[in-house]
């Protein structure tokens, strides 16, 4: 028991409002938008704020959701499972929240995706308004059905630059962790 007493302790200390590990399905999205939309009426957030935070976390947990079968997973049903898994954790700070998520990817991706968010993290409002037109516009449409659009519409959504880092676990995985953060208004 004193474990789980550490890490409420923890989860305190680091303000988390919301965590979660396992399986992305369709209906805990509606289940933790739902949590989180209490949560902030409860703290009596801002009503801008609110629907910052809504519409980022809305984007974070699809992109989750869409891509965590990107890949074949070979091994034993634990194993499998494991990596067809996922985290997120949302945290209220001063002055803004976080929204992190974590999810397995496969090595091959990792240099597509941090050109992607780079490229993102160089525009500015209007140049990030008009790459989405264009990304939008261009026809090309992902096997998703979403042409790439997630990391764009979460940095717009947000106004801040997207932080991510890649954990190299062995030769064929890695653990792709983004953090959004979200100003409060």
């Amino acid at each position: 028991m004193l474990d789980v007493f550490d890490l409420y302790n923890n989860m305190e200390r680091n303000d988390i409002l919301l965590s979660f590990k396992g399986a992305i399905t369709s209906e805990l999205l509606t289940s933790v938008l739902q949590i989180m939309e209490n949560k902030m009426e409860d703290l009596d957030e801002a009503p801008k704020t609110r629907k910052k935070v809504f519409n980022v976390l809305v984007e974070c947990l699809q992109n989750l959701y869409h891509h965590i079968d990107d890949f074949e997973v070979e091994g034993t049903k634990e194993e499998i499972s494991r990596k067809k898994s996922a985290i997120f954790m949302i945290s209220r700070h001063e002055g803004h929240y976080n929204i992190i998520t974590g999810n397995f990817v496969g090595n091959e991706n990792i240099d597509k995706l941090k050109e992607r968010i780079d490229y993102i993290n160089t525009l500015e409002r209007d140049e990030l308004k008009a790459y989405y037109k264009s990304v939008l516009n261009n026809g090309e449409m992902s096997s998703k059905g979403g042409g790439g659009l997630g990391f764009i519409d979460i940095a717009k959504k947000s106004g801040q630059k997207l932080a991510y880092d890649f954990m190299k676990l062995d030769e064929e995985y890695s653990f792709f962790t983004l953090i959004v953060k979200i100003v409060q208004k």
